[in-house]
């Protein structure tokens, strides 16, 4: 391991790094944040029309269907290259997971809360907001837990297409392969999108901790 050591120790890898790690939680966090909007609003019209839910829920699962590289190549001729391709794929791709714990924790809520909340008089807006929504929280948390994981993993593809982040670093290892050093970039690329995902996954369950009752959780 003594060549990896050294090519980590090396300023301007670490810069590199830095700075692709910085691109690739931007790559991250922007697609997740969109779907979330999206898939909220999806979830919640699945949840309350069953005509819809059906086709919300097939055509977002259509989605994660597509291979990565195939989406992304098809978005070239519409937006270009670039983050904005990455940008738009990795949002369909995180819709699905968002869209259906959304449902599920909906359908999780006690009935008899909500209906008891009708009976005094609150209005499904508010039923929603007020009652639906907090107790399908925890359900809903692990649906954006699981989309920003697969969205750390699936952006290291945009740089195929132009993209920024860690993808950048790995491809460079590919395509020296066999040269020198090759095997470093490929290495260290690989291992910040893992350790980046762990990061993600232990921001989630601090959220989880904050934002959801020690009752529910337990």
């Amino acid at each position: 391991m003594a060549f990896f050591t050294e090519y980590l120790a090396d300023p301007s890898t670490q810069r590199e790094l830095l700075s692709q790690t910085a691109e690739h939680i931007y790559l991250t966090a922007v697609p997740v944040l969109i779907a979330v909007i999206l898939g909220l609003g999806l979830g919640i019209t699945a949840h309350r029309s069953p005509q819809l839910r059906s086709p919300i829920l097939s055509v977002v699962s259509t989605f994660l269907t597509i291979p990565s590289l195939a989406l992304f190549a098809l978005l070239i001729p519409i937006v270009g290259i670039g983050a904005t391709p990455a940008i738009i794929a990795l949002t369909l791709y995180a819709l699905l997971p968002i869209v259906r714990n959304t449902v599920s924790g909906l359908f999780s809520v006690d009935r008899a809360v909500v209906e008891s909340a009708k009976g005094m008089g609150m209005s499904a807006t508010m039923r929603l907001w007020k009652i639906e929504l907090p107790n399908a929280w925890p359900v809903m948390l692990a649906g954006v837990r699981v989309a920003t994981l697969l969205t750390v993993g699936i952006a290291a593809i945009a740089a195929l297409v132009g993209g920024p982040g860690l993808g950048q670093e790995i491809f460079t290892g590919i395509r020296r392969i066999p040269a020198a050093g090759s095997l470093e970039s490929l290495l260290g690329g690989t291992v910040a999108i893992v350790l980046l995902a762990i990061l993600f996954d232990l921001l989630y369950l601090a959220i989880g901790r904050l934002t959801i009752p020690r009752g529910i959780r337990e």
